[in-house]
C-alpha cells in the first residue's frame, strides 16, 4: 500500500485541492484509493459525499464504533489531507504513517516564511530516511514563467527541496470540486493543460517507495 501526506502548516494554500485530485489521479487508473482527513472538519469526507457513483470510486475511512479509523481492505493508495497548523508531536506522529509527503506552496513571501521551519523538518526527515523522493513541493496557482516562481525555486534550493511542478490558477479545480469531481473525471480536451502539469506528479508517484 502506498501512502501520501498532503501537508502545509499554513491555511488556504490548496491542500484539499491537491489531495482530492491526487486521489482522483490514482482512482482513474484503477487503483483502490482511500482519501482520509485528519482535520476535525472532515472536509474531504464531505467532498466524497458529493461524488457521483458513476465515477471511479474513492473510499473514505472505515469507522466502527469503539475502533480506530482504518483504510478499507485491499486499499492500494492512501491519501491523507491535513489541517493548518500541523507541527510538533502531531506532525512527527503523522509522518510515521506515510511513505511520502507532498507540500502545496504558493510563491508569496508570506507563504514561504510561514512554511520555512516545516520544510526544514521535512528535509531532516528525508535525510533520515535516505530517500530522495520522500518530499515533493508543488507550486500552487502560479505561472512557472513569473519572477515569483523563480524566487520560490531559489528559496527551495537553499532548503534542499525541489519544486515538482506548478499548477496554474484555473476554475477547472473549483468547478470540479463543487460536484465531487477531479480533473481526471473531466473531458481530457477541457483540462489538457492541467493534465500536462500533473504528469510530473504522476512520474514522482511512480518512483520506488521507501520502506
Amino acid at each position: 500500500m502506498q501512502s501520501y501526506l498532503v501537508a502545509n502548516p499554513k491555511g488556504g494554500v490548496g491542500k484539499s485541492t491537491l489531495a482530492t485530485n491526487l486521489a482522483g489521479m490514482f482512482a482513474s487508473t484503477g487503483h483502490k484509493v482511500m482519501l482520509g482527513d485528519i482535520d476535525r472538519q472532515q472536509s474531504s469526507r464531505d467532498w466524497l459525499q458529493l461524488r457521483p457513483a458513476s465515477l471511479p470510486r474513492i473510499h473514505s475511512w472505515e469507522v466502527e464504533e469503539g475502533k480506530p479509523a482504518r483504510p478499507p481492505a485491499d486499499a492500494t493508495h492512501v491519501i491523507l489531507d491535513t489541517p493548518a497548523g500541523l507541527h510538533g508531536k502531531k506532525l512527527t506522529h503523522v509522518l510515521k504513517l506515510v511513505q511520502r509527503v507532498i507540500v502545496p506552496l504558493q510563491p508569496s513571501i508570506f507563504d514561504i516564511l510561514a512554511t520555512r521551519h516545516f520544510l526544514e523538518a521535512l528535509r531532516e526527515e528525508q535525510e533520515i530516511r535516505q530517500h530522495h523522493a520522500f518530499v515533493a513541493i508543488v507550486g500552487m496557482r502560479v505561472d512557472a514563467r513569473t519572477r515569483a516562481a523563480a524566487e520560490l525555486e531559489r528559496f527551495l534550493d537553499d532548503v534542499g527541496l525541489p519544486v515538482l511542478t506548478y499548477l496554474r490558477d484555473t476554475q477547472n479545480y473549483v468547478q470540479a470540486a463543487a460536484h465531487g469531481m477531479t480533473l481526471f473525471d473531466l473531458p481530457p480536451s477541457r483540462v489538457q493543460k492541467d493534465l500536462e502539469q500533473w504528469s510530473a506528479i504522476g512520474n514522482w508517484a511512480a518512483l520506488p517507495m521507501s520502506n
